[in-house]
């Protein structure tokens, strides 16, 4: 049996009183593209920081492609690609810069990863934009650019916070075919979206999060049955929202 891309056991994260993510268990199978969907507040991003290392939990473990996150952090963190919400460029740095900076974090040279940094902005459509600044960028150029950024590396798993809030239905249809392209090539997709068209149309696998614990798992198809995905996650989070 292969080892999970993502294992989770237990985890709890706090912040002061508030428990943002409790007794959480949670695997994410090799090649899979599995949509974490839950309403604000319900942990999605606290639990991707956690994975990344982007904050310290109370109490469990995580493994990626079988490294533990806190013991093996550069193993782990070498095999995941992450599209934040947020435009968090340096805003010292070119965009190809930010790109050949951010493949170095992972031990690539600088030939080499120029090379990488070109051929993604040439996918997405940003190659005459390589010496600028990405404050410049429209809001749609830089949500490529985090795509670019994530995947500078190549990494095993991306994982994608809300990678098209905010996008124009053009570069919406232009990510969701990228995304299907890498995912059936092998790559592992973790998503979290509030467009439930985009975890319908893309995922194979449905996780519904809610006050930090896990409400349901399982395939897509099985999740909504005979009702779209929209109408049952809302049956799903009222029914966890109306108990005491």
């Amino acid at each position: 049996m292969s080892v999970p891309a993502i294992a989770v056991r237990g985890l709890v994260k706090d912040y002061g009183s508030f428990r943002a993510v409790e007794n959480l268990d949670l695997d994410v199978e090799r090649g899979d593209f599995l949509a974490f969907l839950g309403p604000n507040g319900a942990g999605k991003t606290t639990t991707i920081h956690c994975v990344t290392g982007l904050c310290r939990y109370a109490s469990g473990s995580i493994r990626v492609m079988g490294h533990d996150v806190t013991t093996d952090y550069r193993s782990a963190r070498r095999r995941i690609g992450l599209c934040p919400q947020e435009f968090n460029f340096d805003p010292f740095l070119s965009i190809e810069g930010i790109l050949v900076y951010q493949a170095g974090y992972f031990g690539i040279g600088r030939a080499d990863a120029t090379v990488r940094a070109r051929r993604l902005l040439d996918r997405f459509r940003l190659s005459d934009k390589k010496d600028q600044d990405f404050r410049k960028l429209s809001g749609g150029m830089k949500r490529r650019l985090l795509l670019c950024r994530a995947l500078v590396h190549d990494p095993d798993i991306l994982i994608l916070d809300e990678p098209t809030a905010g996008a124009d239905i053009e570069l919406k249809y232009q990510i969701w075919d990228f995304l299907r392209e890498i995912n059936s090539a092998g790559k592992t997709i973790f998503l979290t979206t509030h467009y439930m068209e985009e975890a319908e149309r893309l995922s194979r696998t449905v996780v519904v999060l809610h006050r930090g614990r896990i409400l349901h798992r399982g395939s897509t198809p099985d999740f909504h049955g005979d009702k779209d995905l929209e109408t049952r996650y809302l049956e799903l989070v009222r029914e966890a929202e109306a108990e005491p």
